[in-house]
């Protein structure tokens, strides 16, 4: 996906937005995201996160050999980010090197689970939570500091049988719902919008404080980025404007507050996970949200790196 979209708000998207009919799948293509919608009206969107990882860097090299593409940005320090991706665009493997030459694996999206419908999709029942329902769904406008990095630090409220791949983490939201997450409703965005107000930014330093600990901590953590929209509007449009929300507050947390970019993903739900039950404009329902998720890349195994790609999950 080439190009980066003009504009900050959906509506200037749209004459840059094409539509075509693949084998039943309608794609709707924007200079940096595609939004699928599946024969069986089921719709998601795929960013393109390669964008966040430029920003300071001191060199970038893209080659492609065997129709995977392998993007290195070089740090100031001389730290390197491998991104690996294949002939689709996909996500392959996302890798830190530190200037010795150490390998971290940070997230290995290469396998693909039988079990896994279309690749990406587990059909598994919701968790149970015997966890409080605020340290389940923290809200971090009253959540204090220590509540928020314990979050951060917080194990799966269940028993995690496998690895999962992160694309069944994006796309399986009974996957997903394993882990704890917070509400980062001290930041909101206008309607149509992504852009995170300057005056709203500072209200990030508790929760990039968190991850920064956390990474410190174990520098193999990853955390998802969820971006959410109201009922206003359509489909196509909610998903996109979710996804540039989830992006913009990746962006932010990294450019402002010193995240490293290659623990965070993001991605964006539109209007499937309403917190406010209403069809029209709400403010609650527009936000973004954190996610721990290296125990569900690991298998629960969150201190160990993921398994070399071929590797058989464990059972």
């Amino acid at each position: 996906m080439a190009g980066v979209a003009i504009g900050a708000t959906i509506a200037d998207l749209h004459n840059q937005r094409r539509e075509v009919v693949e084998g039943g799948r309608t794609v709707y293509t924007e200079p940096d995201r595609i939004i699928i919608r599946d024969p069986g009206g089921q719709a998601y969107v795929r960013g393109n996160d390669l964008y966040r990882f430029r920003y300071g860097a001191r060199d970038i090299r893209t080659d492609t050999v065997g129709g995977e593409t392998r993007t290195v940005v070089v740090r100031p320090d001389g730290s390197e980010v491998i991104t690996v991706v294949g002939a689709d665009g996909s996500l392959l493997r996302r890798i830190r090197r530190d200037p010795g030459g150490r390998e971290i694996v940070i997230i290995d999206n290469s396998y693909r689970d039988p079990r896994a419908i279309g690749g990406f999709y587990v059909d598994v029942p919701p968790p149970v939570v015997n966890i409080p329902y605020d340290r389940y769904i923290v809200d971090a406008q009253e959540a204090s500091p220590d509540v928020i990095y314990a979050t951060m630090q917080a194990p799966p409220v269940q028993r995690i049988d496998r690895r999962y791949s992160l694309d069944e983490i994006r796309y399986s939201p009974n996957v997903r719902m394993q882990m704890p997450s917070i509400d980062v409703n001290t930041i909101n965005f206008e309607t149509g919008s992504w852009t995170i107000p300057p005056d709203q930014a500072a209200r990030l330093q508790v929760i990039a404080d968190g991850l920064n600990q956390a990474i410190q901590r174990n520098p193999r953590e990853v955390f998802l980025i969820e971006g959410h929209t109201d009922a206003v509007g359509n489909e196509v449009d909610n998903l996109s404007l979710s996804d540039r929300r989830a992006q913009s507050a990746a962006e932010l947390l990294t450019q402002q507050f010193g995240v490293p970019a290659e623990n965070l993903t993001s991605q964006g739900y539109g209007e499937q996970y309403l917190k406010e039950q209403t069809q029209g404009p709400s403010l609650i329902n527009r936000r973004v949200t954190i996610r721990r998720i290296t125990p569900l890349l690991n298998g629960g195994q969150a201190s160990l790196p993921p398994p070399p790609p071929g590797t058989a999950p464990p059972r």
